[in-house]
């Protein structure tokens, strides 16, 4: 999963010959983090240029590296990474990554040098605590080079955030996108199928008309469905909480919800405007009964719409979660006990609760008339048809509850995620800086990062380790860091208080491999990967609550 850099400690470049025998490697010694000063060492020595009579070889040249997938690493271990340049290193799904969901259904080589070690009047940099394995800036285990294992050249710019996709774009109501997954296809089928049975023993005289009528009737249901849809869409709006996308799909609709409500009276009224406006919607069709023939068509379209928003509204008000009523009922253990944590994990239980009872009882209903219809009729083909139903209700429920909990640890971590304790320690180097100078510098000063800099001290550009891997060892010393380095823009520029959702909105609003973090003054405090805050966002959501 982690697509960028390797890690450890940075270790010099080397100009001479490469055929000595690797001596083992050290993991650096944890080092003070730098007042905002700037360190001596961290100066801009003149550094060796190449000669005059040999032409600098692009890095290109040596050999490319395969890319391999990284291995499972101990999340702790935030200096390490799997550099690829092709794709920004995934930013972990906080809330907003597995955004709120409301469904609403229808139911590297060894090293040959050790690092030099860090000078002792340096401080612990926070990022620099994880870096356990003796590894090095310019090495890694996994990873490839620019491109396919070109090791010069700019940087890709970062890509702009995709549409959140999730099948067929149908509008932008209220500026959400409204998509149809595949599956709403097939329910649609199953829609018309049975809808087009049940219309032929009302109106036989329809023959294979009837079907165009239950195509109509299963476009009119969901129509419905997207309305009680809005109704959350609309609410989160007004609370100012984002909506990520609506999604009709298999059993229903999804608002997908990007931010918690801050209160639990808001939680209520969000999870209550949705089954309330499916009740209105049954009213309406009601009134619009009386005004026609139920023995004809447009009766039973209305009359099979207004039961059809009744079962929405019905199912939804069930107190658990994932449903509306799981909503409501954590809202109220939350209002009650002043803990978010705790009415999620009353509403999920009651909503696991509430899987079996559907998956045991809706077959016995069916099979015991219960639900209105004749026993003698009851086939064996229907039995099958109602436990399938059951199982796949009784699944949906029972996952989305424990997607809930999930959830909600995941926000319980959040706040554990800030910016100033994942970055690592970064070296400011010219443009014309050769690699193996900034990797001696950068070794030197315990750091794990390279910044690029004007004569100014302004930075302008980031060195990402996957070019870094990608040029041979022999050919550092011709090679410039300019040519390895990506342009920073306002994106890849963030402050180093940023701390949970905050810090993960801003990195999933410019994806990049890593981003240069600045004090508030402006100056640089180091370079944060976004490998490393996967990666401790993985340790978090590890730890037992």
């Amino acid at each position: 999963m982690d697509e960028s850099g390797g890690s450890g400690q940075p270790r010099s470049g080397n100009d001479r010959a490469t055929d000595r025998h690797p001596g083992p490697s050290a993991p650096a010694t944890d080092t003070p983090h730098p007042d905002p000063e700037p360190r001596q060492n961290q100066t801009r020595p003149t550094t060796p240029r190449t000669p005059d009579d040999e032409p600098a070889t692009p890095a290109s040249d040596g050999p490319p590296t395969s890319e391999q997938p990284s291995s499972e690493t101990d999340p702790a271990e935030a200096g390490q990474g799997t550099p690829s340049d092709e794709k920004p290193a995934r930013t972990p799904a906080g809330p907003a990554t597995p955004a709120e969901p409301h469904p609403h259904h229808p139911g590297t080589p060894a090293a040959d040098q050790a690092p030099a070690a860090p000078r002792a009047d340096e401080a612990p940099h926070p990022a620099d605590e994880h870096a356990t394995a003796p590894r090095t800036l310019a090495h890694s285990d996994t990873g490839t080079g620019m491109g396919s294992g070109t090791g010069t050249g700019k940087g890709r710019p970062p890509r702009r955030p995709k549409e959140p996709g999730g099948g067929l774009l149908m509008g932008r109501p209220f500026g959400v996108p409204v998509y149809v997954a595949p599956s709403w296809f097939l329910v649609a089928a199953l829609i018309t199928w049975v809808f087009g049975g049940q219309l032929d023993r009302v109106l036989p005289e329809l023959g294979a008309a009837r079907y165009l009528v239950s195509l109509f009737f299963a476009v009119a249901f969901y129509a419905s469905v997207l309305i009680h849809e809005l109704a959350h869409t609309v609410a989160a709006l007004r609370f100012k909480l984002p909506v990520r996308r609506i999604q009709l799909q298999f059993f229903g609709g999804v608002s997908e919800i990007e931010k918690e409500s801050e209160t639990p009276g808001r939680e209520f009224v969000l999870a209550f405007v949705g089954p309330l406006l499916s009740l209105i919607l049954a009213g309406i069709f009601y009134l619009a009964m009386q005004t026609v023939d139920r023995g004809t068509v447009p009766g039973v379209l209305v009359a099979g719409l207004m039961i059809s928003n009744l079962i929405v509204a019905a199912f939804n008000l069930l107190p658990g979660l994932p449903l509306d009523g799981g909503r409501m009922l954590r809202a109220v253990v939350w209002k009650i006990t002043g803990k978010p944590m705790s009415g999620t994990i009353a509403a999920a239980w009651v909503g696991r609760a509430l899987a079996v009872s559907v998956l045991i009882g809706l077959p016995l209903l069916t099979q015991t008339g219960a639900l209105g219809s004749n026993t003698e009729d009851v086939g064996g083909m229907d039995t099958v048809t109602d436990a399938l139903l059951a199982a796949i209700l009784a699944a949906i429920i029972w996952t989305g509850a424990g997607n809930s909990l999930r959830m909600a640890r995941l926000r319980e971590h959040l706040p554990e995620l800030r910016a100033r304790n994942l970055t690592r320690r970064a070296v400011p180097v010219e443009t014309d800086t050769p690699l193996s100078e900034a990797l001696r510098r950068a070794n030197d000063a315990g750091a794990r990062a390279l910044v690029v800099v004007d004569a100014d001290g302004e930075p302008l550009s980031l060195v990402r380790e996957a070019a870094i891997v990608g040029v041979p060892e022999h050919r550092r010393p011709w090679v410039d860091v300019s040519g390895l380095a990506q342009d920073l823009t306002d994106g890849m520029r963030i402050s180093a208080e940023l701390a949970g959702e905050d810090l993960l909105d801003v990195l999933r609003a410019t994806p990049a491999t890593e981003y240069l973090v600045v004090e508030e003054s402006g100056e640089i405090y180091g370079v944060l990967s976004a490998a490393d805050v996967e990666r401790a966002f993985v340790k978090a959501m590890a730890r037992p609550n």
